[in-house]
């Protein structure tokens, strides 16, 4: 096991493993395997996994369970929008949004606000040489900040913030174009403020909104009937995104003020908040929310 696997702890997993229920010989995606933590649960509970991320750091703990699970386990070191391009379906799809201890804790990556790094914030920060081969261009936090106007900034702190004075301070880095990231938290004169303007840019850089919304978009077609997807939010945005998500999916088509009835397409799983002893155990959680849907039975479009 690596460092990063200790010091990560996977947020609500009794809650996931709970909704799941009996993974045996299922095949379950998880799209953010961040230090592994959920792909190791469902793996230990005889489950199939197959992970994504685009983070490159991470592929190191990939390789442990590669070895301690061999076929069971499959890792896809890319994006988990990408999982529209899987060819099969599965028995379930698990989301742990937001980022991983293990990104915060590495000084150089640029995410965390208490070591002076770079202000970089990619997830996907592998050599540029090796972005073009795939064709993607993902800014750096400060490199965002060069090539956006003031009120664009501005939105990006107001959206992914909640930050109160998004316009000053907007204002305030556009001028000053922060290099580092403790030049960032300089320009930062409420100290309630430092941690969502890192959140925001962070989101931005990476376009994580953009990227759950495309996910979810392929989920219907990839479960089979009694599938079911979970996702655990951290943030009110994205939150909104799956809530709103899952209304339309246990809606009756054409008239969402319907209650859900069993010929809309999915039913909605208990949602979950941390327990106090998870608080306690991992302040991570404080801000996290599980919530689920299952695929009708009668709605699998791939039946004869």
């Amino acid at each position: 096991m690596t460092d990063t696997q200790h010091k990560h702890i996977p947020v609500l997993l009794d809650a996931v493993m709970g909704a799941l229920g009996d993974i045996q010989g299922k095949t379950i995606v998880d799209c953010t395997f961040g230090a592994g933590g959920y792909s190791r649960a469902f793996l230990a509970r005889g489950a199939n996994v197959i992970a994504f991320d685009r983070d490159p750091n991470v592929v190191a703990d990939a390789d442990v369970l590669r070895h301690e699970y061999g076929d069971r386990f499959t890792f896809v070191p890319r994006p988990f929008s990408n999982i529209a391009e899987l060819d099969m379906q599965v028995d379930a799809i698990v989301f742990d949004l937001g980022i991983s201890s293990m990104q915060i804790d590495i000084a150089e990556r640029g995410f965390s606000f208490r070591y002076d790094a770079p202000l970089d914030m990619r997830m996907d920060n592998r050599e540029k040489e090796q972005r073009a081969k795939s064709k993607e261009q993902i800014l750096t936090a400060a490199q965002l900040i060069e090539n956006l106007s003031v009120s664009e900034i501005a939105d990006i702190l107001r959206n992914y913030g909640d930050v109160k004075k998004a316009n000053l301070l907007a204002r305030a880095i556009k001028i000053a174009r922060p290099q580092t990231t403790f030049e960032l938290r300089d320009l930062i004169h409420n100290p309630k403020d430092v941690a969502p303007v890192f959140q925001a840019l962070r989101i931005a850089v990476n376009n994580e909104m953009g990227e759950l919304e495309r996910a979810l978009a392929c989920v219907p077609n990839l479960l089979v009937a009694g599938g079911k997807c979970i996702c655990v939010t951290f943030h009110s945005a994205e939150d909104r995104i799956v809530k709103n998500t899952f209304r339309a999916w246990t809606t009756v088509p054409g008239d969402p003020r319907m209650p859900v009835v069993a010929c809309a397409p999915f039913k909605l799983i208990k949602t979950a908040l941390p327990t106090d002893a998870e608080l306690e155990n991992n302040s991570r959680a404080r801000s996290a929310h599980m919530r689920g849907v299952i695929k009708n039975e009668d709605d699998d479009e791939t039946k004869a």
